[in-house]
């Protein structure tokens, strides 16, 4: 769909409710009067990009029913639905086939809903790392995690004692769940010799020498 396309559709819509709209006043793509009421302006464009969200924020110092209206996307377009719900905008989809409209949120404030699991984990995370190894971004080889790290302290035990069970690995590193994160192999660092016994493989070793853990 062309923008102009999407005009059509969006006029009729505001049509239906009571308001009187013309499209292009200044800089507004859309706008619609009804009685008294604060004038609401929708932009439009084929698609989410910055420019819209900048269009959109611009036309708030006029009043604060500014709509984005974009074709309705194949996905979901959670993220930049959730974004403009941020922003105080609302956000009107049409779909391309048959020009429905559809009203997936209205202007407004934001108050995002915490999740208790989400900052648990977060928290969980914070408290499995051990030091501050990440300096707030990526490292050589990736992100050191409290996992990684668990695995780092196995495979430095193998190195120095060579094939231990994981009762012994996980005394002496510390690392409660040493012999999982041995069985799971995550990184290929593990090699079961035996019932509850492990070896550090190649992979391992490199891994060691990637991290500067050796």
């Amino acid at each position: 769909m062309r923008e102009t396309d999407l005009y059509g559709p969006i006029k009729a819509h505001l049509v239906a409710q009571g308001y009187e709209v013309k499209g292009e006043v200044g800089a507004a793509d859309v706008m619609a009067r009804r009685g008294a009421e604060p004038p609401v302006i929708v932009e439009l464009k084929t698609g989410f990009s910055l420019a819209l969200f900048h269009q959109a924020i611009a036309r708030l110092a006029v009043t604060d029913a500014v709509y984005l209206a974009v074709p309705k996307p194949k996905k979901a377009g959670k993220a930049n639905v959730a974004l403009a719900r941020r922003l105080g905008l609302g956000v009107i989809f049409v779909r391309p086939r048959d020009g429905k409209v559809e009203v997936v949120c209205d202007p407004g404030p934001y108050r995002p809903r915490k999740s208790p699991k989400k900052a648990e984990r977060l928290l969980r995370a914070f408290e499995r790392l051990r030091g501050d190894p990440n300096d707030g971004g990526a490292v050589r080889h990736g992100l050191v995690t409290g996992y990684r790290q668990d695995a780092l302290a196995c495979a430095r035990f193998l190195a120095v004692h060579g094939p231990s069970r994981g009762a012994v690995v996980a005394e002496w590193t510390e690392v409660p769940q040493a012999t999982r994160i041995m069985a799971d192999n995550h990184y290929g660092w593990f090699e079961r010799v035996a019932r509850g016994v492990y070896r550090l493989t190649a992979a391992g070793r490199r891994g060691l020498a990637d991290w500067g853990e050796e």
